[in-house]
């Protein structure tokens, strides 16, 4: 795998890395992000991110927010697989936006970054409500990654009030255990605010991404609408590969 860039900011060594048309993002040697225009099915987490957005049909996702962006993979897929009007994507590391706009191409109309910490984002936001949050804050402690806000009860109630009726959260969680431990579960009132949860999984990590909507849905409609686009039938070979189950709420 080739080095194409390098940076030690504060202390933290950057990195992006290329394996042919795949970029890669690493921070202090922590896998951060993977996009290739070319195959944008990663087989891992950002697919899970993705996936959700099926529950809808065609132009139902108008307004997305993304709270952790990284390198920007899950953007680029929801730019060419959904195509909202508008994706928010918040992130509170600059050096990462900028490996985001200069190396996985996040930028351009429709896509709006914002530099800032994303619960702080949130208690000042006013605007207008988003129809898809993805939830994925995420650090490193001791060369792991790490979720960067417990998903406790006020957390939950933040992300809501930013959420138009109808809508969904996607929360990325290091383990079942973590998902499951947190308010989305754990809390009456949290479970209160929505008619369906899944989780979404792979074989190649440990991830458990919590799905939470405001709508009623069943698995058999993200099957339906995923096989009608080719590159993520999970039929086919190059197609998505995943894991789901309906949570009880």
């Amino acid at each position: 795998m080739g080095l194409l860039w390098e940076r030690r900011v504060d202390g933290k060594l950057y990195q992006v890395r290329s394996a042919g048309d795949t970029r890669r993002l690493y921070t202090d040697g922590v896998f951060h992000s993977q996009y290739n225009p070319r195959r944008p099915v990663t087989r891992s987490v950002w697919d899970l991110l993705l996936l959700p957005a099926f529950f809808y049909a065609p132009g139902q996702l108008r307004r997305i927010l993304v709270l952790g962006v990284g390198g920007g993979a899950v953007i680029r897929q929801l730019r060419d697989f959904v195509e909202p009007e508008l994706i928010v994507g918040v992130e509170l590391n600059p050096v990462h936006l900028s490996v985001a706009r200069r190396f996985f191409g996040v930028r351009g109309r429709g896509v709006q970054l914002e530099q800032a910490d994303a619960v702080d984002w949130l208690g000042r936001y006013r605007g207008p409500g988003f129809d898809m949050i993805v939830d994925d804050l995420f650090g490193e402690y001791d060369g792991e990654p790490q979720r960067a806000v417990y998903a406790d009860a006020g957390w939950v109630a933040a992300l809501g009030r930013c959420l138009n009726p109808g809508g969904m959260i996607v929360s990325n969680f290091t383990s079942l255990l973590e998902l499951e431990a947190s308010a989305f579960l754990a809390d009456r009132e949290c479970r209160r605010r929505f008619r369906a949860a899944f989780r979404l999984g792979t074989t190649r990590n440990y991830n458990a991404v919590g799905v939470f909507l405001q709508k009623p849905a069943t698995t058999r409609q993200l099957r339906e609408r995923l096989i009608r686009i080719p590159v993520l039938d999970p039929r086919r070979s190059a197609g998505l590969r995943y894991h789901i189950r309906t949570l009880a709420l």
